[in-house]
């Protein structure tokens, strides 16, 4: 299995903040869901953002709308094999 490390740039509404925003708060109801594995020290801002990301690019792969990628992922930078 090889690995790479991408960098993207990505768009978002205020609605998609606000809906990230209220995912992140419902989640600090559920201290033991697997949602926390891996995101101990992170700053509410940085749940956001990260959740924001996975729901674009969860969303690339699933979305059928072809003006999705141009609409929301700006820019996409590889930094090589990490093997």
């Amino acid at each position: 299995m090889h690995t790479v490390e991408t960098c993207f740039t990505l768009s978002y509404t205020a609605d998609q903040y606000e809906r990230a925003r209220a995912y992140v708060e419902d989640m600090k109801k559920h201290p033991k869901r697997v949602y926390w594995m891996g995101k101990e020290g992170k700053s509410d801002e940085e749940l956001i953002l990260s959740h924001i990301a996975h729901k674009i690019l969860s969303g690339f792969y699933n979305n059928y709308d072809p003006s999705f990628a141009t609409r929301q992922i700006l820019n996409m930078k590889n930094h090589g094999s990490l093997e």
